[in-house]
């Protein structure tokens, strides 16, 4: 089945999705790059989707642990 998502391409490459997507194996993909420059909702929603997958990573006790010499003393 072919999908079509959106995404946006930053100028170093690198694509960022504006939806998440599972798949139960690797897939090849075609990127069009378009003529537009992406909103400033686009920059956004990339913010927002970046959040629950960051979340994933840094809300982990080791990730406390590792950074807690960064926390002031009370």
């Amino acid at each position: 089945m072919i999908q079509t998502l959106e995404a946006v391409v930053d100028e170093h490459g690198k694509v960022q999705l504006l939806e998440s997507i599972q798949l139960t194996v690797p897939r090849r993909a075609l990127v069009t790059i378009l003529d537009e420059r992406p909103t400033t909702r686009f920059a956004d929603e990339i913010a927002l989707f970046s959040e629950a997958a960051l979340a994933e990573d840094w809300d982990r006790p080791e990730e406390d642990v590792a950074w807690s010499h960064l926390q002031s003393a009370k």
